[in-house]
This record gives C-alpha cells, structure tokens and sequence, in this order.
C-alpha cells in the first residue's frame, strides 16, 4: 500500500536495514514513483536480503512486527474454533502458523455487548490473542486495511475458517481500541 518514490528512505522489515530507493523498473520502463496496484521492481541503493513478504516502509513510519497480536476475529467455519489448535495465518504474501490462545470476548452481533468466551462457533465475532510462529508485519486494521488483515485456514483441510483484523493497542496509545470504548 501507499507510495515509493524513487531516492525515498526506506527500511527493510523484518531486518531493519535502512536503504534508499534507486529505481522503480516496470516493463514500459523506469518511473519516478509507484503506487498501489501497481506491479514494479523496486533496486535498492544497497545490497540488502528482501525475500517475498518482506516490507518496505518509511523510517517515521513502520509498521508493527510482533509475534502477539490482537485481533477482532469472524468464524466462517461449520467446524467451532478450538483454542491453542494451529491454524495457517496468511497475511499479506506471507504465511506462517499461530494459535488463537485467548477468547478475551465474544460480541452478540444484534446487540453489541460482549460476553466472555473460550471458543467461537459460526458467524461468531470475538476479539482473540494471536500467537504466532514467526513475526508479522502489519498495520492495525482501521488505520491500513492492506495490511491489518489476515486470514485463518485449518492446515489439515485447507479450508478458510476465519478472518481478521488486527487490533490497535499500542501501550504509548493505551492499548485500548475503539472495540473497547463502552
């Protein structure tokens, strides 16, 4: 998401190492800058490791990388959520394993109030703790979309049994999110 303009600072997430951008190739030819949905090479000013799913961001402005995450969940599977089970996290062009390991709440969807839960079953919307296997980068949800959301699929049957959103609650902002305002 957003735009790359060509001698823009970028850092490279997850490794950290900041660069500068030196050309932004496509098949018509160099530009001066790319944007969302464009299909670009981007070369770098340096000999930096990128592999797929890796970020380019802007040094004031980085996404979070965490392996923990909070994220208002939807189950779309037949098949009742089943904490601590390991699900496939496809986030972005990456993919990495993690489990739900806590059901803060669940939100009855004709009124809104939330209720304590340990699981959620079909069309239930719950605001879960993500642990993961390997870290993430993202953006929480409402203020990225590209970014701050995922999907779940059981590893067994391949099949898509949630979606989700990942949660604003950055400590230096309170770590609360707007789900939480009463």
């Amino acid at each position: 998401s957003g735009t790359l303009r060509v001698h823009d600072e970028v850092v490279v997430l997850p490794s950290n190492k900041k660069t500068f951008v030196k050309r932004i190739v496509t098949r018509d030819g160099d530009l001066l800058e790319a944007s969302t949905p464009q299909s670009v090479t981007v070369t770098l000013a340096d000999e930096i490791d990128v592999s797929r799913g890796d970020m380019l961001a802007r040094p004031g402005n980085r996404p979070r990388v965490s392996r923990q995450v909070d994220a208002m969940i939807v189950w779309m599977s037949e098949q009742a959520m089943v904490p601590h089970k390991q699900y496939w996290l496809k986030h972005t062009t990456r993919r990495t394993s993690g489990e739900i390991s806590a059901v803060r709440y669940v939100i009855d969807v004709n009124t809104l109030h939330r209720t304590p839960g340990v699981a959620l079953k079909l069309n239930e919307i719950g605001r879960c703790e993500v642990l993961l296997r390997d870290p993430v980068i993202f953006d929480p949800y409402r203020r990225n979309r590209e970014t701050g959301s995922f999907i779940l699929v059981d590893r067994i049957t391949h099949e898509t049994v949630a979606a989700g959103m990942f949660l604003d609650t950055d400590p230096d902002a309170g770590g609360e999110e707007h789900w939480d305002e009463q």
